[in-house]
């Protein structure tokens, strides 16, 4: 007679796996999308199109639309299971991480990612920063573009840029995703005037841009008010000059009558016309 008692430990372990595994019918209602391949922009301005296909739903579809880097995306819902999204003329900004979403009337929402792919563009950057000695400096970049550039400063010494060496900790560097900023404290004029280049690399390409900072002296302030009063210097002594070169017949003598004098002359033409009488 065959034996009858519990059974063997490793079959009842395989029979608990089995019970846990989905059934050909729980595999086939899984939901299965259809994805275009990811985009790399290498040239701006070309036209880009993003395709999803649903071809297997769990329960009936409600809606699909895209989402761009975690927000819905405008005028891209729709009750398909195809659909596609176009970028006419795309660029760094409209690069990132795209989700085409696809929403069941009783089972969960599912997605595909789409990566498009471009080098950064620093869009916005200090061409220049004027300081006086001793204040802060602040220059800052920020980018577009997907994947999040790393972001590195560097200084131009003997015309090659360079590192920026922090050795006097007065140099500080914040970088958050497409934006990055350089604080120098206590600027000093003979060591930190000059240009700076903030650089944004990604796994696409590479950027970089440049601001020139000018430091002036503790007197720059002062520069206006010296130059009005060099110029009164100035004024000054040109009339002390001026008096001072006037011919002696300009200055009038304080002994000269103020009326007209008779001359000589006109007394030895009257002695004249005595004698002439006299000899008649």
């Amino acid at each position: 007679m065959p034996r009858s008692g519990p059974l063997p430990a490793a079959f009842s372990l395989l029979l608990a796996t089995a019970a846990l595994l989905p059934g050909p019918a729980a595999a086939q209602n899984e939901p299965r999308i259809n994805a275009s391949e990811d985009v790399v922009l290498h040239v701006a301005g070309v036209a880009v199109t993003l395709q999803c296909n649903l071809t297997s739903s769990p329960s009936p579809l409600t809606a699909s639309y895209w989402v761009k880097n975690g927000e819905e995306i405008p005028g891209t819902r729709k009750p398909s299971n195809t659909t596609e999204y176009k970028i006419p003329k795309a660029r760094a900004e409209e690069s990132g991480e795209y989700l085409c979403v696809f929403v069941f009337s009783s089972s969960p929402v599912a997605n595909a990612t789409i990566e498009v792919r471009a080098t950064p563009d620093i869009t916005g950057h200090k061409r220049s920063e004027n300081k006086n000695e001793g204040q802060e400096a602040l220059m800052y970049c920020k980018s577009v573009g997907f994947p999040h550039p790393e972001w590195v400063w560097r200084k131009k010494v003997n015309g090659v840029f360079e590192d920026i060496n922090n050795s006097s900790g007065r140099f500080f560097i914040s970088n958050k995703e497409n934006y990055t900023e350089l604080s120098i404290t206590n600027l000093q004029i003979n060591e930190d005037p000059g240009e700076y280049q903030c650089n944004a690399t990604n796994q696409v390409g590479s950027v970089s841009v440049t601001t020139i900072l000018r430091v002036r002296s503790h007197l720059a302030p002062l520069w206006p008010f010296l130059g009005i009063l060099a110029e009164i210097v100035i004024l000054v002594v040109i009339i002390v000059i001026y008096e001072k070169r006037k011919r002696p017949d300009e200055v009038p003598d304080d002994d000269e009558p103020a009326g007209p004098m008779k001359t000589n002359s006109t007394n030895n033409h009257k002695d004249k016309n005595l004698r002439q009488r006299n000899t008649n």
